[in-house]
């Protein structure tokens, strides 16, 4: 026979306290009598636990709000965003984007550092890290902040979710595993590495396309490709941190395979930015000779404007679809996630209408139902993904969060 057991004072105490700040977090300022009404909680609880936020100066009141009753107007108390801060940055091959942000996540401070191939040479690799951890607190300096609190961090490759170290899938910088241990070094900061399209798959999931949804795959169409995998609500990473890595997913439509060591071959060949740019340039449309990101999203939306009878910008984009779905059935038929969300450059530049032309040839390819959604997010996916950890790290030390 089992005993049933209840939480503790303490426990109680905890849980409702954590309520009440996410309440606060999310919905703004709040009067007591609509923290009752939210929570469910007695009158003295909630001026108990208002009462001892106050005191550990997570809690303030911010002003009144009158009401239809007789009496003084109700104070309203408010979650104090400065009570902690914390860093994003999202790490590239040319440099990083940053914020600072307060525990409500919003932005304060923002900087773009771009960074030169530092070459072979150790010691330039440690010093463009030093540039980019001094750009980062000279922008918190600015916006009044002396500490960070923790730092997430979005970069290319795998990370190993037993280790937290980075695995470069391709040929990364050696100054982006220099930036983590420069980041490492600043003290009393924590450093959350992660994979940056997984960060790009958070906010997808928080603040973008898949809200409401446990189980979707974000696609990643940029230079390269890649996905992150929710299911359940969870972030799924796999044994080594490898979840997602469908660059090297071998595909019909290349002339080779890919190998243990390079995408070439995979996937990355028939959807990567320089197949797009190829593919654009063979319908008539204007691709830039960088065959980058930028240059195959600058290409997606000269089709968007070449739309209509005679027009390339349909059969472009006819044939992209066929491409990013003949990736896409993979994962769909192995995953089932009911929904896939297009983002990166090209996925952004397609919008809409590239989303509904990879539906549609989808439902051809796999028996599998399978809505196929643009990202929302935006261009700076990656960064509001970094936010939302580091945010959610925060919280779960200053509340005492599980």
């Amino acid at each position: 026979m089992t005993t049933a057991r209840t939480a503790t004072p303490s426990t109680a105490r905890a849980i409702n306290d954590r309520l009440a700040l996410n309440l606060l977090l999310d919905q703004g300022p709040l009067t007591a009598t609509e923290l009752r009404d939210l929570t469910g909680l007695s009158r003295p609880t909630v001026a108990d636990l208002l009462d001892r936020l106050r005191r550990t100066g997570l809690v303030a009141v911010v002003g009144e709000r009158g009401e239809q009753r007789r009496g003084p107007n109700a104070r309203l108390y408010a979650l104090v965003a400065s009570r902690a801060h914390l860093g994003a940055v999202d790490v590239r091959s040319g440099g990083v984007t940053l914020v600072v942000a307060d525990l409500a996540g919003q932005t304060l401070g923002a900087a773009e550092l771009a960074v030169a191939e530092p070459g072979s040479d150790p010691a330039a690799h440690r010093a463009a890290a030093g540039r980019i951890v001094r750009t980062l607190l000279d922008t918190a300096r600015r916006a009044g902040v002396e500490h960070l609190h923790t730092v997430a961090v979005g970069a290319p490759g795998l990370v190993d979710p037993a280790t937290g170290r980075l695995q470069s899938t391709g040929d990364l910088p050696s100054w982006h595993a220099e930036l983590l241990v420069a980041l490492d070094d600043l003290p009393g900061t924590d450093v959350i590495l992660e994979n940056e399209v997984n960060l790009a798959g958070r906010a997808e999931y928080r603040i973008g396309a898949a809200r409401g949804r446990d189980d979707f795959v974000l696609v990643w169409l940029g230079h390269s490709v890649g996905a992150a995998v929710v299911l359940d609500g969870k972030l799924r990473r796999g044994a080594r941190g490898g979840t997602g890595e469908i660059c090297f997913l071998p595909v019909p439509g290349t002339t080779a395979l890919p190998s243990g060591t390079s995408c070439e071959g995979g996937f990355h060949d028939l959807a990567g930015s320089a197949a797009v740019c190829a593919l654009a340039r063979d319908h008539g449309l204007p691709a830039g000779p960088a065959d980058d990101a930028p240059a195959a999203e600058a290409a997606v939306r000269a089709a968007l404007d070449a739309l209509g009878e005679g027009q390339p910008g349909g059969p472009f984009l006819d044939a992209l679809a066929e491409r990013v779905a003949v990736g896409v059935s993979a994962v769909c038929v192995v995953l089932d996630p009911g929904c896939v969300v297009l983002g990166g450059e090209i996925g952004r530049a397609g919008g809409a209408e590239l989303a509904a032309r990879v539906e549609r040839r989808l439902a051809d390819l796999s028996p599998l139902r399978t809505e196929v959604r643009a990202g929302e997010a935006g261009g700076g996916a990656v960064l509001s993904g970094a936010v939302l950890t580091a945010g959610d790290a925060v919280r779960r030390d200053l509340f005492g969060e599980p």
